[in-house]
């Protein structure tokens, strides 16, 4: 393969995890860090980029991609989970969440009107772009990766350039959750960015990306989206990290709830009247490049489980449902799509260790359900306890595992699961060798 293919292939990889949610969650981080901002912005590193580039080796090093992870657990597990994450952080959310976020934040402060015309019109033109763009899944590098993420690299680095020269203001002013552990705030920031979960189903965009380049063996694969990986994980941490510092870099004032807050005006002091036109365009890019690589892989996969049904039919058929579901407005996508993603993401987070850990651990039944089983309690209760479902008595059992309180309770359970698993699985192989070894003689 050429190194320019892999390049570009970590462009797109790039483009595929840079939406508006990843734009508009390290300038707030910045703004509300102050000068906690290091420690902080090194936290949201750590589960912002490393987690999703290590969930995307994953799939990467898996024979068939999710449904095989999955399959570790139950042949069936594997692929409800895999129709799930899909289903999820495609049609249901990824998709219409990318559509809705470039409307409300990227067209109705520039333009300057926002009506459920205009949100339909505003859809309409989204969507025939995002289908001319994932009809071809072969031509996916060449469209993401050597065009439309070089522009976005362009628009960005300009607001990057004039703010390094412009912004002169010391970050002082530290908010909650960056007052007392930092980098536990940016840890917990860059978790709920749940890009871990679009990186499971980008995982065989990039191995079909790969093939396509003439990659055919497990080694030429891995080789491959290692180099893709770190291409994409260097842009992404560049990105964060201006973006963050744009943020510390902003004048504390009333009202900013958020990142868009923090850009809009930043684009403003910035580019003076055209500042909301830039800003638009920014996260237009950044929103239509992640759901045409959400399209893409929704309908890859589908059509790898039902093959019979033609790729492109698939893109249609999502195509239409995210438009359908992106007039539903933002704040009802988020109430319907939040607790399913609250529940699957524990699940997913521990399945992308235990496959990584693949060569040291083995792939014992035992491990992988025991671990699933305790992470599924604790998911299940934050899951319905987004929907305002909960118990006192459930409560007060599980309120007592380490970080409980900032939605990590699973993390020890899951340790602890993983590791009683393992244990039996050993003591059940040495046993059986033994009986089969008594059975000889």
């Amino acid at each position: 393969m050429k190194k320019s293919r892999i390049l570009f292939i970590g462009f797109m990889l790039f483009s595929l995890f840079f939406g508006a949610g990843n734009l508009i969650f390290p300038p707030f981080l910045g703004y509300s860090a102050g000068s906690n901002f290091t420690p902080a912005i090194l936290g949201f590193l750590f589960t912002g980029v490393l987690l999703p580039i290590l969930a995307i080796l994953a799939v990467v090093q898996a024979r068939h991609g999710l449904i095989s992870i999955g399959s570790r657990v139950h042949p069936v597990f594997g692929l409800l989970f895999a129709v799930l994450i899909y289903l999820s952080i495609g049609a249901l959310y990824g998709i219409p969440r990318a559509a809705n976020v470039a409307y409300e934040i990227g067209f109705v402060p520039a333009a300057g009107v926002g009506t459920w015309w205009t949100l339909l019109l505003f859809s309409v033109i989204f969507f025939v772009l995002t289908l001319l763009l994932s009809l071809n899944p072969e031509k996916i590098v060449d469209r993401l990766g050597q065009w439309l993420t070089p522009i976005l690299f362009g628009t960005l680095a300009i607001l990057f350039v004039r703010a390094f020269f412009i912004f002169d203001a010391e970050p002082t002013t530290v908010d909650a959750p960056y007052t007392s552990s930092p980098f536990i705030g940016g840890f917990l920031e860059g978790y709920l960015t749940m890009d871990a979960l679009g990186a499971l189903a980008f995982g065989m965009v990039i191995v079909n990306s790969l093939s396509a380049q003439g990659a055919s063996s497990k080694r030429e694969l891995m080789t491959g989206a290692t180099a893709a990986t770190i291409v994409a994980g260097l842009g992404l941490s560049v990105v964060y990290i201006s973006l963050g510092w744009i943020g510390s870099r902003m004048f504390q004032q009333e009202g900013i709830s958020d990142g868009a807050g923090v850009l809009e005006p930043a684009a403003a002091m910035l580019f003076g009247p055209s500042g909301s036109l830039f800003f638009g365009v920014i996260v237009f890019l950044a929103c239509l490049t992640t759901c045409v690589g959400l399209i893409t892989a929704c309908s890859e996969f589908f059509h790898s489980v039902m093959p019979r049904i033609a790729y492109k039919s698939f893109v249609v058929l999502f195509i239409i449902i995210g438009m359908m579901v992106t007039n539903l407005g933002l704040s009802l996508i988020l109430s319907i799509a939040v607790p399913l993603l609250v529940f699957i993401y524990p699940l997913a987070i521990v399945l992308i260790v235990l496959s990584l850990l693949r060569p040291l651990i083995g792939e014992g039944s035992l491990m992988y359900q025991l671990s699933m089983i305790f992470t599924g309690i604790f998911a299940l209760y934050e899951g319905l306890s987004n929907v305002g479902i909960s118990a006192p008595a459930v409560t007060g059992i599980l309120q007592t595992a380490p970080f409980f309180e900032q939605g990590l309770g699973w993390a020890l359970p899951a340790l602890i699961g993983a590791a009683v698993g393992y244990l039996l699985d050993r003591l059940m192989s040495s046993s059986s060798s033994q009986k089969a070894s008594f059975n000889e003689k």
